[in-house]
């Protein structure tokens, strides 16, 4: 369940908001994030989701998007505070949806060291979350959550650590418990 926990408004958009962008595909924590900032600008504006934050950034200084919500987890976030045409808008704490490592459903038995995908971003919850009797023989990564469930879909990987809605998404069923994290969320706009 998302639970959002509190807000902090910096400074408006100049203008109205005309599409919110994140890191993509659908299913990632991040979009999440951006539906719930549509929710408090009060519009039906579109969200629009891409491979990258970056490519997101490149939206909004382009005028593509009027926000982009940036999870304060992502290891370049720096880049976005420290540019000169975007300014941070607002800040909110908000709980991602379930993470957890799953499989696919229709998957032979595991290998004895089964590989891995995930977002860099939560790769600590590895240590958390994969049951004692898993050794790993790879640990790969993917831009998003979303893209390490496809992966595994795919058959690329044995396994994702990924969040519930991209599980779903991609059918995978989880192999381990699941939990939440309670996470900062950047809004920036256009100077």
């Amino acid at each position: 369940m998302t639970v959002e926990l509190g807000w902090i408004d910096v400074r408006p958009a100049q203008s109205g908001p005309s599409a919110i962008g994140t890191l993509g595909p659908e299913g990632t924590s991040s979009e999440q994030a951006a539906r719930l900032l549509r929710t408090r600008l009060l519009g039906g504006v579109p969200i629009v989701l891409r491979a990258t934050y970056e490519q997101a950034l490149e939206d909004l200084t382009a005028g593509a998007v009027s926000h982009v919500v940036v999870a304060n987890a992502y290891r370049d976030v720096h880049h976005f505070y420290m540019a000169d045409d975007i300014a941070l808008a607002s800040t909110f704490v908000m709980d991602t949806p379930l993470y957890g490592v799953a499989r696919r459903t229709d998957a032979d038995p595991l290998p004895d060291r089964p590989s891995v995908v995930t977002h860099p971003s939560p790769r600590p919850l590895l240590r958390q979350l994969l049951p004692t009797a898993y050794q790993l023989s790879e640990v790969a990564t993917a831009d998003s959550t979303s893209q390490a469930a496809r992966a595994v879909a795919e058959h690329r990987y044995d396994l994702a650590l990924t969040t519930e809605p991209a599980a779903t998404r991609h059918g995978l069923r989880f192999i381990s418990r699941l939990r939440p994290i309670r996470m900062v969320w950047s809004v920036f706009v256009r100077t």
